[in-house]
């Protein structure tokens, strides 16, 4: 799968309806979680830093992580992240950190990760008592939102009840959902949340 991001990387930026999407996810960021500057952030599957973008100045620092390195060759490479923005390529999953962060952030990667519930128990593990959290996806789809030759597509959107009750699990309260964009292509719609969390005070 990282190949597959890895070829995509020169050109993810240019697509339009891409920039839009992760300019409604950013903007519904801070819309609906408190930021300052002495919060340290997580921005898993970070791609290019298109939301890290909106983050990043209104943060202490984040981390970007992802498992494609052009990927975030491409993030190091833009001067107004310069200093703000930390790159790692990995997968949290497999291999832990080993810190701690005040908020996680990840847009449309979620449904690139098999298993969601190791996903969600990850980001609660690399949050500090009393963290947010703050994932934009696809609501579930008919599987016709990705083009055929797209990699590692493990889940066709996800169920708001559904993954509340896996946040729940993995020990968050204070469960949102909001409607963060709607993409239309080829005539349909595909509606895109932010869900936003707290995990518990023991951690």
């Amino acid at each position: 799968m990282s190949q597959y991001f890895d070829k995509k990387a020169v050109e993810w930026d240019a697509d339009e309806r891409r920039r839009q999407l992760s300019s409604a996810i950013g903007s519904s960021i801070l819309v609906h979680v408190p930021l300052d500057d002495r919060m340290d952030v997580l921005d898993f599957g970070a791609g290019t830093g298109l939301i890290s973008a909106y983050v990043a100045p209104r943060v202490n620092k984040i981390v970007a992580v992802d498992t494609s390195e052009a990927m975030l060759a491409a993030l190091a490479a833009k001067q107004e992240l310069s200093g703000m923005v930390e790159t790692v390529c990995a997968d949290i999953t497999k291999s832990p950190l080993g810190k701690r962060f005040d908020l996680v952030i990840s847009a449309m990667a979620m449904h690139h990760v098999p298993d969601t519930a190791e996903l969600i128990q990850s980001f609660a593990d690399h949050l500090n008592p009393c963290g947010r959290l703050a994932l934009a996806d696809l609501d579930t789809e008919d599987g016709s939102f990705h083009p055929d030759e797209a990699a590692g597509v493990f889940h066709l959107g996800f169920d708001r009840g559904e993954l509340q009750g896996v946040l729940e699990t993995c020990g968050f309260g204070d469960i949102h959902f909001f409607t963060a964009h709607t993409v239309i292509k080829d005539e349909k719609r595909y509606p895109v949340f932010l869900v936003t969390a707290t995990i518990s005070q023991i951690a």
